[in-house]
């Protein structure tokens, strides 16, 4: 009898065993930057992914004259650079990811380059077209908009561009902009600090015209706020962070919002929490906020996600924390619909972080498979990788 059990012991400690070790190879790494002269390093926007599969991206640093590029990568881990960034006036050293139209044009918005402000400038929005011709749409900071453009742009069904600026307005606290296809501003509204300051994300729209995003920091409280711009030019604040006490509720979100089938809004928040690292959060349409998970509740979960949300068609949620984790350099998460949620990844689990670490700003990609794809730090030449991670 003692012999059986021993038996089934030493079976089950094989197949609990092959099963972590089948789990760790979901993870890979599909492109490290910094192998090839010229590929560009330190990506952090978010991926997006065309029909056949391929990605696009962009670099803060690297290329022919080391202000960043914009990048395709296949499936297999072939990258293309489809532009170097020159000095000023072009715009220059990207940080947030791109937007693709149905004709392959890519737009996208850099905090910094451009023909107004001194040294690196105020920041532009630009436009390189499928045969890889950029134009210059928008430089900001000429003394009437925001400067600092802090975002993934989004579109209309006209060509128009929505974003946001961290920085400049009438009040110096950020602004919400439009930009037609022939590259006309219009500030849609200036932050003023008790409705927001500092939006660090993009906008998502509805089918009204309605637009909804997150300030860093500012209103009631100081913390940040969810706000809506209606399509009329009228913003409300949504919600408060920092409400109740001890900001139990979240503070300061960073990253964007998303919306699940029933119009409520989904995102995240840096601080704040049941243990002060950071929270993922839903608000209602009605302006209830509930916290579905607070980060640091265990030595191996994540915190800080500074990144937004992905979901799925179960309605699961995705995500990155910045740091924590069982190596302390950041996580992958999943969040199901219960609100149980499970570390898919943590960070620097192969020797020198060659797996990489400290996913920041990028968002999760999930493609019809289910796959993650993501944004992370250091890898096998120290600068950045591109990962794949089969949950």
């Amino acid at each position: 009898m003692i012999r059986r059990v021993l038996s089934l012991t030493i079976v089950l400690s094989v197949v609990i065993a092959a099963s972590h070790f089948s789990h760790a190879q979901t993870y890979s790494v599909l492109y490290s930057f910094g192998g090839v002269v010229g590929n560009g390093g330190d990506p952090t926007g978010t991926l997006i992914q065309d029909a056949a599969g391929n990605f696009y991206g962009t670099t803060q640093i690297g290329g022919k004259y080391g202000v960043g590029i914009v990048f395709k990568l296949t499936l297999t881990g072939t990258e293309t650079v489809l532009y170097d960034f020159h000095l000023r006036p072009d715009a220059m050293l990207p940080s947030f990811g791109l937007f693709r139209d149905a004709a392959g044009d890519l737009y996208g918005a850099t905090e910094q380059g451009g023909m107004y402000g001194p040294n690196n400038g105020y920041g532009a929005v630009f436009k390189l077209d499928a045969a890889g011709n950029e134009t210059v749409l928008h430089s900001f900071g000429n003394g009437k908009d925001g400067n600092g453009p802090a975002c993934v742009l989004i579109q209309d069904a006209k060509g128009n561009l929505y974003g946001t600026t961290a920085g400049g307005g009438k009040h110096g606290l950020g602004t919400v902009f439009r930009i037609s296809a022939t590259g006309q501003e219009t500030v849609l509204h200036h932050f003023s600090g008790a409705d927001g300051a500092v939006p660090t994300a993009g906008l998502i729209r509805d089918a009204q015209g309605n637009l909804f995003g997150t300030t860093s920091t500012g209103g009631a409280y100081g913390y940040g706020t969810v706000f809506k711009l209606a399509a009329d030019g009228t913003e409300t604040v949504s919600y408060n962070f920092c409400s109740a006490q001890n900001c139990t509720d979240g503070r300061n979100p960073n990253a964007g919002l998303i919306q699940d089938l029933s119009g409520n809004l989904l995102g995240t928040t840096i601080g704040g929490g049941a243990h002060g690292q950071g929270t993922v959060f839903k608000l209602t349409k009605s302006g209830k906020e509930v916290v579905l998970h607070s980060f640091g509740a265990g030595q191996r979960d994540g915190r800080w996600p500074w990144a937004g949300l992905i979901r799925d068609g179960a309605g699961d949620l995705y995500g990155t924390t910045f740091v924590g984790g069982a190596y302390g350099r950041g996580t992958v998460f999943r969040l199901d619909r219960t609100g149980k949620e499970t570390v898919l990844h943590s960070f620097c689990a192969e020797p020198n972080c060659v797996d990489g670490n400290q996913p920041a700003f990028a968002s999760l990609t999930r493609d019809r498979a289910g796959n993650l794809y993501g944004i992370a730090g250091l890898g096998a030449y120290q600068l950045g990788v591109v990962f794949k991670l089969t949950p």
